[in-house]
């Protein structure tokens, strides 16, 4: 990740999961693993999610524990480095309080994420860290995406 420059903000990243190389095996199933980072303003945090082979489930089941970094890469490395066992064990806590609703906790996760960077970016022109036409543009964008996501809430709903 390079140094950030002054005027210069990292994206939000949420919206990409970063699959990991390791699976995890558990009750007869396998599980792929991927971690979704996002810059809450301070620090990366990263979530795991764990996907059933086969399951026909795309977004997973996500971790309720958080993998902090300095950078992203930081936070992608801390994921990485996690053994088998506690995998094992974050998977286990994962399905023990999976949600029913999970295509709309995800809408919904996403809903807040940009929320949170819609804020992060408008205190930033405040202060001056951006100037305010580059994080207009930008606060432009983000609302944009904001609305879509609003949008698919409808078929999110009541989806289990």
């Amino acid at each position: 990740m390079p140094h950030l420059q002054r005027n210069e903000l990292p994206r939000d990243t949420d919206a990409v999961p970063f699959p990991l190389p390791t699976t995890v095996h558990f009750d007869g199933r396998t599980y792929d693993v991927a971690v979704r980072v996002v810059f809450d303003g301070v620090e990366y945090l990263g979530r795991l999610w764990f996907r059933e082979r086969g399951a026909g489930d795309i977004t997973g089941i996500p971790d309720r524990g958080l993998v902090p970094g300095r950078t992203l890469e930081e936070a992608l490395d801390f994921s990485r480095r996690f053994r088998d066992d506690e995998l094992l064990h974050r998977l286990q806590r994962a399905l023990s309080e999976k949600r029913r609703f999970l295509e709309l906790r995800t809408a919904t996760e996403e809903v807040l994420s940009k929320i949170r960077f819609l804020n992060h970016l408008a205190l930033a022109m405040r202060s001056g860290v951006l100037d305010g036409e580059g994080a207009a543009q930008e606060i432009d964008l983000v609302e944009t995406q904001l609305i879509e996501l609003v949008r698919q809430l409808r078929t999110a709903a009541g989806v289990e």
